[in-house]
């Protein structure tokens, strides 16, 4: 805020000292007022270069006033220290800043010999701020004496002449920089005929600038010497850094005058010529009173003012000559806005005088002096008419220059903008800059610059320097300079028709065309921003940060551009996002193939393929994260035509190998996973670019790898024959099967481990294969697995036989005979038909209680394991499955997820049903095989008293210890049960089929639930054995038909008739009770009444005799 209010202070103090000296000088203090060389009026002065002392010593006088002496008394005391005139003599104000000179010395000087000082030659000019005779002379007798190795001093360089030879050290300054090649971004401007070198026109771009900086007191020299002041210059350009700034603003002379050497300096003009230019055109305008400086033919008046005797050789002189001649042919001739008219015969006029004003140097002294002198004034009286009309929308009419072509002027124009950047940093701009491009307005007027023509030259001129140093500054001064040109409806009418008539024709392989200005120096920009952007990948790897504003460079440039009519028609259809789209193609195209060439060349042992997969992935991440982020900017989907072309370009190599892949090789299993990887990023990225809906109509118009399908016909090929392998294993392991535990520990059969073991293997096997899969391949693998269970548990359960071939067949159903039940005791056995077949008896006794027991603890194995392995597929499954397939999902509409509830269902199902048959045939066999004799024979014969259930439960007891000896836990309860059903039953069997030897009576019926009763506490054990629940649920058939013994015949009878009544069999009566269940029961009662009932309803035969 303080640095705010103090520089607008100053800019007060300055603007009250112009108001001031304008008054004192247009009032009658002053005499009269005499205008400096080249102004007119107190307009063309720059008023912060009069010495007001200078002024007002003048007006206390009361004599003229010479404005040139003003300007030359300011500069003469610019060089010392201000004094405040307060009276001390020890306040002063420095002019330097003693805060960058450092700390004084710390060490006392060197003792120095006083020698006498050489004698000065008469014809030398005295210098200024003659030299310290002791100093002088302790220099030279070092250089002298001195044998080491010293730094240059302002002494050594003080025979140096103000000549070429300063010009030569001017114009080889190194750069510290390391620079860029720029010559393919060159400006659509045709050549010169004549040869005119850059140098030529920077020297005349510098003519031009003094001549419009003349009016305005520009060309005042300071009337003291300035050789020490060059000296040091001198000495601080050859030793300051690059990091140094270029002239510091208190060291230089203030104003246009001081400006104007720090341009000669950053143009690289030698000060001898300088004062030949300055001087030139000061005698140029002797004799014209009310002529201005910047409406002179500057080449022909330098010609016709600088004579040869100014220059140290005559070779330079020819050679300042031979481009002043060039100049004008060029503006004169070559490069006419209006034609001659005249049949071309002034442009031959002016072609011999050119010619012959060049041939004048080769003639004798006094001839060619003449012919030169003839020469240049016919070349007055034609070049003067041709050059002095209005140009290009001035209405001064007061414009006099030689160049009607624009091109011409621009080019000059461009040399001048030159002068922005620092000569020592090209990178950088000079600190003056501001008041340089102030200064250049004043060309403006000579040149036919307009606003528009200033801005884009200057644009291209900042853009070239960016090319050429690599400094991001420059570009970003480039684009600013871009934004300020005005589009075309902002331009006045005025110039546009004048920008309109800017046409340059250039020579092109195809022939001439013609360019507009904006075309000339907007297109070269474009082309090279197009061609950086096309290939981003190469030019911006290291500073993706520059690629901003190289994309903000080439779209303004072609904003621009697309106004101009020849444009206009060309790119009417192209967008901006269209161009972004090109350079996306370009750049991604431009990669892939460089990275194919690397992919070639690698000597990395694996697939081609595979490796440019994975180069491919790694181009596009780095593209995604790196470039993609500008360009999004400007094209909101540009990651998905990046992410589609990679798909695309990637697709087209991938192709013909995955068309002839046929089986699960080396080459499939490195390419597949590298190609299905790389196809799940790229839809990864298109997905987390925009919404799932957006997201889905990009994916659709990929075409698909189609990995997964491939890869999964080949998988289910090999899994298919897995499976066979599986299947032949499980055969063979049942075959060799003997049913034996592997340990007291490990209570299972060893063909169960087998089966595993080769299963695991499989699926070890499954998921080595790198290849992508879908669910189908598991589905697959997991129905394989499933009906290798199957065929295993079935395989099983086939060994067993049936329950019928253990449960004898049932008695024909007789009624109660008295004999029979006397008989009873005379019989001692009714065979069985089936028990003849020996061979059927031998493989029921094969199947032990042990053997049964080591089937369950097999199978109870199988399903437990069933349950870990299926956990492990799912978990392996997950991880090589960690996301869910977006493609699969548009192709799939509902893709099959698996669980633990259907994946092993089907043997989950026939192991347990395998399970709960081995069970119940197990306690059938315990029952009706085992314990026959004493169970279903031998229980109650003759009579229940005589042969109670009591005396089963010892054997009952071995065969259970039996079974908890072998069986594993978690199946005890189940194979109990089923003895216990099968106890039910066979008890069920001798209550109602025990045959016409077995007779109840209803007294009968409190042993028998007494029985019933021992044999439920049995199977509970004191809790040790089932739980009560179950058991009771068991007992409560058997406990019904003990209750129906209960019951008296007639009471039977009853409620068997009134089930009969309504003639339907098996209905229940009142008793609750079946009728096939109460006719068995009046089978077996001893009872004349029941056996009448039985013989008169039921026709039913008494027992056989």
């Amino acid at each position: 805020m303080e640095e705010e209010d103090a520089l607008e202070l100053l800019q007060r103090y300055r603007r009250d000292r112009r108001i001031l000296l304008d008054f004192i000088l247009s009032g009658s203090l002053i005499k009269k007022v005499i205008m400096p060389p080249g102004a007119i009026t107190l307009d063309d002065v720059d008023l912060d270069q009069v010495s007001v002392d200078y002024v007002l010593g003048c007006a206390k006088k009361g004599g003229m006033l010479e404005l040139s002496e003003a300007i030359r008394d300011f500069h003469d005391h610019t060089d010392l220290p201000q004094m405040n005139n307060g009276g001390s003599a020890d306040e002063f104000f420095l002019v330097t800043n003693p805060q960058s000179s450092g700390s004084p010395p710390r060490r006392a000087p060197p003792p120095i010999t006083v020698l006498t000082p050489p004698p000065v030659p008469v014809t030398a000019p005295p210098p200024a701020f003659a030299p310290s005779p002791i100093v002088s002379a302790a220099s030279r007798s070092e250089s002298f004496n001195s044998t080491q190795e010293r730094e240059l001093t302002v002494d050594d360089i003080e025979d140096f002449e103000d000549d070429d030879d300063i010009e030569e050290i001017n114009s080889h300054q190194v750069s510290r920089r390391r620079l860029n090649d720029a010559s393919d971004l060159v400006v659509k401007l045709p050549s010169f005929t004549t040869g005119i070198t850059d140098d030529d026109l920077r020297e005349t771009a510098y003519e031009v600038l003094l001549a419009c900086a003349g009016a305005a007191g520009g060309l005042i020299v300071p009337s003291k010497e300035k050789r020490k002041d060059k000296k040091s210059r001198l000495m601080k350009k050859l030793g300051r850094s690059k990091n140094d700034n270029v002239v510091n603003q208190s060291q230089r002379a203030p104003g246009l005058v001081g400006l104007l050497e720090t341009m000669r300096v950053q143009m690289e003009i030698s000060e001898a010529m300088d004062i030949r230019t300055r001087q030139g055109l000061l005698n140029a305008l002797t004799g014209k009173v009310g002529k201005r400086m910047d409406t002179l033919l500057i080449p022909l008046e330098l010609l016709c003012c600088i004579s040869r005797t100014e220059f140290s050789d005559k070779k330079s002189y020819i050679r300042w000559q031979k481009r002043q001649l060039n100049m004008l042919e060029e503006g004169l001739i070559n490069h006419p806005v209006v034609g001659f008219g005249e049949s071309g015969r002034r442009v031959n006029e002016l072609s011999i005088l050119l010619a012959k004003i060049e041939e004048s140097e080769s003639l004798p002294s006094s001839t060619g002096e003449l012919q030169r002198t003839e020469c240049l004034r016919s070349l007055r009286e034609i070049a003067i008419p041709l050059a002095e009309r209005p140009a290009r929308g001035d209405l001064t009419g007061e414009v006099c220059h030689w160049a009607d072509g624009y091109h011409l002027n621009v080019r000059l124009y461009e040399k001048i903008l030159l002068s922005v950047f620092d000569v020592l940093d090209e990178g950088k701009l000079t600190e003056e800059v501001e008041e340089i491009l102030e200064l250049l307005k004043s060309t403006w007027r000579v040149l036919g610059i307009t606003e528009t023509m200033h801005y884009t030259c200057y644009a291209w001129v900042l853009f070239r320097q960016y090319v050429i140093t690599s400094e991001q500054g420059m570009l970003q001064h480039a684009i600013d300079q871009l934004k300020k040109i005005p589009l075309k409806e902002q331009r006045g009418p005025q110039e546009r028709l004048h920008l309109k008539s800017l046409l340059s024709k250039v020579e092109a392989e195809g022939g001439s065309q013609s360019f507009s200005f904006l075309r000339s120096f907007l297109l070269p920009i474009q082309k090279w921003a197009d061609k950086q952007l096309g290939d981003y990948h190469l030019h911006f790897a290291e500073c993706p940060v520059m690629m901003e504003n190289v994309v903000s460079v080439a779209m303004l440039a072609r904003r621009l551009l697309l106004e101009e009519p020849e444009m206009a028609m060309q790119s009417v259809s192209v967008t901006d996002r269209d161009q972004i789209e090109l350079y996306i193609f370009s750049s991604i195209k431009n990669s892939f193939a460089r990275i194919l060439q690397v992919v070639d060349k690698s000597e990395i042992h694996e697939h081609p393929l595979a490796l440019l997969a994975e180069e491919t992935k790694k181009l596009l991440k780095r593209d995604s994260s790196i470039f993609m982020p500008i360009l999004s900017k400007r094209h909101p989907q540009a990651t998905i035509v990046s992410a589609s072309l990679l798909h695309k370009l990637y697709g087209n190599k991938l192709k013909p190998f995955s068309d002839g892949a046929e089986h699960l090789t080396e080459d499939v299993a490195s390419v597949f996973p590298a190609a299905d990887s790389l196809e799940q990023y790229i839809i990864s990225l298109i997905t987390s670019t925009c919404e799932e809906e957006t997201a889905a109509v990009y994916c659709r118009k990929l075409m698909p790898y189609q990995i997964e399908s491939i890869s999964g016909t080949l998988v289910l090929r090999w899994i298919n024959s897995q499976l066979g392998r599986i299947l032949s294993w499980v055969e063979r392991a049942i075959q060799q099967e003997r049913w034996d535990p592997i340990s007291p520990q490990q209570r299972h059969a060893s063909s169960i481990v087998e089966v595993y073991r080769i299963v695991e293997e499989t699926v070890d096997q499954f998921f080595a294969l790198q290849v992508p899969m879908r669910s189908t391949e598991l589905n697959a693998l997991f129905r394989g697995i499933d009906n290798a269970f199957q065929v295993y548990a079935n395989h099983v359960t086939d060994k067993l036989g049936s329950k019928e071939d253990l449960v004898p067949p049932e008695p024909v159903l007789t009624r109660y005979r008295k004999e029979a039940g006397i008989k009873a005791f005379v019989k001692k056995e009714i065979l069985d038909p089936r028990m003849s077949e020996e061979r059927r008896s031998s493989e029921i006794n094969i199947l032990t209680t042990a053997a049964l027991c080591v089937q369950l603890n097999t199978l109870h194995y199988a399903i437990s394991q069933l349950n870990k392995l299926e956990d492990s597929i799912l978990e392996r499954w997950t991880r090589k499955k960690p996301h869910e397939n977006f493609l699969k999902k548009l192709v799939e509409e509902k893709s099959k997820s698996f669980t633990k509830n259907d994946t092993f269902d089907g043997s989950r199902k026939d192991i347990n049903a395998a399970i709960d048959r081995i069970c119940e045939f197990t306690g059938t066999k315990i029952i009706f095989w085992d314990l026959r004799e004493p169970f279903i024979d031998n229980l109650y014969k003759p009579s229940v008293s005589k042969s109670r259930l009591e005396s089963l439960i010892e054997p009952l007891d071995v065969e259970l210890s039996k079974l908890c000896d072998v069986i594993v836990e978690p199946l005890r309860d189940r194979v109990v049960t089923g003895l216990l059903q099968a106890s039910l039953d066979g008890l069920l069997r001798v209550l109602l089929n025990g045959g016409p030897f077995r007779v109840f009576f209803p007294s009968d019926a409190k042993q028998l639930e007494e029985d019933l009763e021992i044999l439920k506490e049995f199977f509970i054990s004191g809790g040790d054995g089932l739980p009560r629940g179950v058991v009771e649920n068991q007992v409560a058939r058997a406990r019904h038909v003990v209750k129906l013994h209960g019951y008296e015949t007639r009471e039977l009878i009853d409620d068997l008739r009134s089930g009969s009544s309504q003639d339907m069999l098996g209905t229940r009566g009142k008793l609750g009770a079946d009728s096939e269940t109460l006719l068995r029961i009046l089978c077996h009662r001893s009872d004349s009444e029941a056996s009448h009932f039985l013989k008169k309803q039921y026709k039913i035969p008494k027992s056989s005799s």
